[in-house]
């Protein structure tokens, strides 16, 4: 047990680079997969106990980042329209510094904003990404806000505007990048089609590592993670309409497999693994969401095989959380289910109510989630369906929480709240 654990944390330092165990680098934290061991953080508090609270120029979805003393989160102000990019105090929420960018106010969902993508940030800069029609920016400031440098990766072809986060795999920056296709949306007001690919960018100088083309159906928003080959290795798994799930080559972006059929709706939420399976979710506005549970190849060679699929009160927007043998979905409409992960039978589901845009996080054994209505609400996470606390937030909420050295963020779209655990 102790060996498995050491060789995991040299697992994820040499994918992820030099990162603390206390710090919160990307959208849902470790390798995206929204876990936290600090149980100092409270499962319930009062108005009262947050360590601060402050006020963010304009709104946006996106949520915090965390390296150090330093949080970074991005925001969208209306008049004159720019895009934020913030570094507050970790400690006191002060802001350090802020950036502020023009864009040309476009066309999007409803439910989207401005500013919904996430950064991601290592130990020389915070990258962010976000589009208008006429082009999709990649970016890097330093940790005191200088230009680092600046992409512009073309034409972002989505009747929904951006929402792809990027994150950093070692030395790389990979951003996902794939659009729409006119034919696949042409219901819903889609026009040309996009020029989909996955992209590896160098952290030092943006410069390209690798290209991999996609195919072009609907635009995705979810952000890959990290697989640990059994013969050695690594590997980056994927998401999407156009090419289901699907493991990458971290090093030259080739595709090592792919279960190309497994998913036939847009994807928003990310890939997560759990029992030696890797799952997605696809679905619509409309409905008809399901989750696949994939096999993935032991060697080269192998075919990935589709173990189940859950289609009862499957996610849609939200990713799920896998802990340990169990996957925990919370649905878009207020249902959570607590599946055996290896199986799919349901140990528990409960209506919970409300609407969910953003994704839940555990710490230790709780769940925690921003209803998009402003109320933080508190699960246990185990096989025994616990409702802990409901937070009122006063306020709409569409982002994940984040949570880093004893302290919890939780952004709503123009604050952000800083809770501190017991130490």
């Amino acid at each position: 047990m102790i060996l498995r654990s050491t060789l995991a944390l040299l697992f994820l330092v040499a994918v992820a680079g030099p990162v603390s165990a206390e710090d919160w680098t990307r959208f849902r934290g470790p390798n995206g997969t929204g876990i936290s061991t600090d149980a100092s953080i409270p499962s319930k508090w009062g108005e009262n106990d947050y360590a601060w609270k402050v006020e963010l120029p304009g709104r946006g979805h996106s949520s915090p980042v965390i390296w150090g003393d330093k949080v970074f989160l991005t925001s969208a102000v209306d008049e004159p329209s720019q895009r934020v990019v913030l570094c507050l105090d970790a400690k006191t929420g002060k802001t350090l510094w802020e950036r502020r960018f023009d864009y040309t106010v476009h066309k999007k969902h409803n439910l989207n904003s401005f500013a919904s993508p996430t950064p991601a940030v290592d130990a020389q800069h915070v990258y962010v990404s976000w589009s208008v029609p006429e082009s999709l920016t990649l970016m890097a400031l330093t940790h005191d806000g200088r230009d680092s440098w600046k992409l512009d990766l073309g034409k972002f072809v989505s009747q929904h505007s951006a929402g792809n986060s990027p994150v950093v795999i070692g030395d790389m920056v990979v951003l996902v990048n794939e659009q729409d296709d006119a034919e696949k949306v042409k219901g819903d007001g889609g026009g040309e089609s996009g020029v989909s690919y996955l992209h590896a960018v160098s952290c030092k100088d943006g410069s390209t590592v690798w290209q991999t083309p996609r195919t072009s159906a609907t635009v995705t928003y979810s952000t890959p993670m990290v697989r640990q080959l059994p013969g050695g290795g690594t590997e980056l798994l994927f998401n999407s309409q156009a090419h289901g799930l699907g493991g990458i080559d971290p090093k030259t972006g080739k595709t090592n497999w792919e279960l190309g059929d497994a998913l036939n709706k847009r994807s928003v939420s990310s890939p997560v693994m759990a029992a030696g399976l890797v799952f997605g979710t696809c679905g619509s506005g409309g409905g008809g969401n399901y989750i696949v549970a994939v096999r993935p190849p032991v060697k080269p060679g192998d075919k990935p095989e589709l173990v189940y699929k859950v289609t009862e009160q499957a996610n849609y927007v939200p990713t799920m959380i896998g802990k340990g043998d169990r996957i925990f979905v919370w649905s878009d409409k207020g249902i959570v289910s607590c599946l055996n992960a290896a199986t799919g039978e349901v140990k528990w589901r409960e209506r919970i109510g409300g609407n969910f845009f953003g994704s839940p996080i555990c710490i230790a054994d709780r769940l925690y989630c921003l209803e998009a209505g402003g109320e933080l609400i508190v699960l246990s996470a185990t096989e025994k369906f616990e409702e802990l606390a409901r937070i009122p937030l006063g306020e709409t909420a569409h982002s994940t929480p984040s949570v880093a050295d004893g302290r919890l963020y939780l952004r709503t779209e123009s604050h952000l709240y800083c809770v501190t655990g017991k130490k």
